[in-house]
């Protein structure tokens, strides 16, 4: 392999690790904190933040536009939206502008809130994404809660009346996850990591929080999905209340006069592009489903099919025998009214009734398929319920991790420094070549962590640690190859390029073997020892590159293209 081949492949590396790397370094060391507990916030936290900024903003911008002042100079990303809109109407676009003149720019004030809401919205997820390509720190490091979740299939099998299936079971172990995904926004949590195990078991991981009663609180139980009858008269006015004061939250408002005894506002949320549960408006519901409603657990089946005339996706959901005269009861009753699925306290969809429905066979329709295909899996949250139990939970303090963090840290920079200091001693210019190739064999380690978005543990920083004393192996059986040509009285390029040839297999070898068996660790292993196997594989790969290439870059642009005839490479060798 030519130099400039050599050269190329150590560039791109470089530049693919930098690229890698930059989301690491930018989040832990140019992110503010406040930025970060932003990020990590739940989605619904993040919304209700975006809108609270945004409603601030637009009283800020009144205020500015009543006292004729110039449009404030954080708020000139809306001049563009402006811009367009008054070009669009055929009116002048000012070139000095103020703050009337950025709000002349909408239609009314609602697009303006809905501009200033997705800006502020788009920073944080902008960071939320940006987190997602960092190297993560575990639950050792970060403080937090783990817990390990089994399904109870003996209970299944007594709510089915049957043994349930395999797939029966697995899709009732992926609905139950996505109750626990739904339920992290109203418990204020920050996203944890939840995946399925062997012998239907759910870990779930969760960074930040040591609150046991509260994690358990949204673990454990099994939601409630319902049908309520939904108060048309008193939804259209707080429509209309909604449109005339943007952002209108009964949170921050209160709840309106005209909401009657025995009515409560939910908010109808759907998925936006970003999987985010979005406030469409809210909503006026009938609370007490005993007289104006239906309760879930009657459903015994949803699926998405699709209209024969007009083949537009349509959510078709069975009720069981009592469930279905319940039902027809309710929709006799009802015709002309709507009825809004509620899902743990929120409405996921609603639609008018047009007819009594006695079959207990119902088809819902108006939306598309992702949305139909989402409405079908929580109306099957009801249908296929299984019961959790904790089998494992852990909790790690925040200040055991910082401490961690600190003390690897500390260790790495100690055997570092120690290493870079030896090698200078002992092999003077060949260890400067030497400590330049362990500089990249950590860049490379940090770079593979980032871009395959690994976790970093306890035990992988023990890995780095380790790989940090291993990483001159390499180089030391080849200067010492080296060492015994030049002795012989072979020239400098003579003798490098039979040290590296003696010594290939040598190395070869030995890493070889340490690479298999990390890699079956990785893969036999799990948690801790899985987390050191794979930062040591990567190492051990790592270090293999930099000695057999880097270094030999260096040694041959020295002997080949700077023609030089000695080697410092020994004290006592000239």
């Amino acid at each position: 392999m030519s130099k400039r081949l050599r050269l190329l492949i150590i560039l791109a590396l470089v530049a693919f690790g930098a690229a890698a790397i930059y989301p690491t370094v930018r989040w832990y060391f140019f992110v503010s904190e406040a930025d970060k507990l932003l990020a990590q916030s739940s989605r619904i936290e993040i919304r209700d933040w975006a809108q609270a900024e945004a409603r601030s903003a637009l009283d800020e911008l009144r205020r500015a536009a009543a006292a004729g002042d110039a449009l404030p100079e954080e708020y000139r990303f809306l001049i563009p939206a402006a811009r367009e809109y008054l070009t669009a109407l055929g009116e002048p676009v000012p070139d000095q502008w103020s703050a009337t003149d950025a709000l002349r720019g909408f239609r009314d004030e609602a697009e303006a809130f809905t501009v200033l809401e997705q800006h502020y919205r788009s920073q944080i997820l902008e960071l939320k994404d940006l987190k997602e390509r960092i190297v993560q720190l575990g639950l050792d490091l970060s403080g937090g809660i783990s817990v390990t979740l089994e399904a109870d299939e003996a209970n299944l099998a007594e709510r089915l009346g049957q043994q349930p299936t395999q797939a029966q079971l697995a899709e009732a172990i992926e609905l139950a996850m996505e109750i626990i995904r739904n339920r992290i926004d109203r418990f204020g949590v920050t996203e944890p990591q939840i995946r399925q195990a062997e012998n239907n078991r759910i870990v779930i991981e969760i960074p930040g929080d040591d609150d046991r009663e509260r994690v358990n609180a949204f673990l454990l139980g099994r939601g409630s999905l319902n049908f309520h009858i939904v108060h048309d008269e008193a939804t259209a006015q707080l429509i209309q209340l909604q449109n005339r004061q943007p952002g209108w939250s009964p949170d921050i408002d209160g709840v309106p006069e005209f909401i009657p005894a025995g009515a409560v506002v939910r908010e109808y949320v759907t998925r936006d592009e970003y999987g985010i549960d979005e406030r469409v408006r809210w909503i006026v519901i009938y609370e007490d489903i005993t007289e104006n409603g239906l309760d879930g657990q009657y459903i015994t089946d949803a699926q998405v099919a699709r209209d024969p005339l007009t083949n537009r996706p349509t959510v078709n959901f069975v009720l069981n025998t009592q469930g279905a005269d319940e039902f027809a009861l309710l929709t006799r009753d009802n015709v002309g009214n709507s009825m809004a699925i509620v899902m743990d306290d929120k409405v996921r969809a609603y639609a008018r009734i047009q007819e009594e429905i006695p079959t207990g066979q119902v088809r819902i329709t108006g939306f598309d398929q992702e949305q139909a295909a989402n409405i079908a899996l929580v109306l099957r949250t009801a249908a296929l319920p299984v019961t959790l139990e904790v089998v494992n939970q852990q909790v790690v303090g925040a200040t055991l991790g910082e401490t961690a963090i600190r003390v690897g840290l500390q260790s790495i920079a100690l055997g570092f420094g120690l290493v870079i200091l030896f090698m200078l001693l002992y092999y003077k210019g060949a260890g400067f070549v030497a400590d330049v190739a362990l500089i990249l064999n950590l860049f490379f380690i940090l770079a593979v962590l980032s871009a395959f978005n690994l976790t970093l543990t306890l035990t992988s920083v023990a890995g780095i640690i380790l790989t940090v004393g291993l990483a001159v192996d390499a180089n030391v059986i080849i200067f010492e190859r080296v060492k015994e040509e030049y002795r012989l009285g072979k020239g400098a390029r003579a003798s490098v390029r039979a040290g590296f040839d003696k010594a290939f297999w040598t190395v070869l070898d030995a890493n070889i073997t340490t690479f298999i068996a990390a890699l079956f660790l990785s893969q036999l292993g799990s948690g801790p020892v899985q987390g050191f196997a794979i930062t040591l594989a990567v190492g051990v790969m790592s270090s293999m590159f930099t000695a057999l290439v880097v270094t030999r870059l260096f040694f041959d642009f020295t002997t080949e293209t700077l023609r030089r005839e000695k080697l410092s490479i020994a004290w006592r060798l000239s």
